[in-house]
């Protein structure tokens, strides 16, 4: 007759996190995601703004990583199916279109201090 081992699992749950933004790096042997909360701070004594940055790191063999685009997949697939299709807010669209147009109106202006005089002296 076998006999039954008892094992005590102890868990050690994280604290909730929403990431704004994340970085994914990758070496030979692991890929790593780097997951980060940007929020910004306010002090009335401080006069300079500040941000508070918390980060998660995820680690995984490149098997793992494949396996978990599969299982993404997967669930998105199935929000979808039950909610509709996920689509940007439209005011992450448009402060998008405000970004471009900042970033083009720099742009302008960075090519037009570069261009020398034009004027024979």
């Amino acid at each position: 007759m076998t006999e039954k081992t008892q094992i005590n699992m102890h868990i050690v749950e994280g604290q909730p996190f929403f990431a704004h933004e994340a970085t994914i790096n990758f070496t030979p042997l692991q890929i790593s995601l780097d997951f980060k909360c940007i929020t910004p701070r306010s002090d009335p004594r401080n006069k300079t703004p500040s941000f508070q940055l918390i980060h998660n790191v995820v680690m995984m063999e490149p098997w793992q990583a494949k396996a978990l685009i599969d299982v993404l997949k997967n669930v998105i697939s199935n929000y979808e199916s039950n909610f509709g299709k996920i689509k940007k807010s439209e005011s992450l669209l448009k402060a998008e279109r405000t970004q471009k147009k900042l970033a083009k109106k720099t742009e302008n202006i960075i090519k037009q201090e570069s261009i020398p005089p034009a004027y024979l002296g």
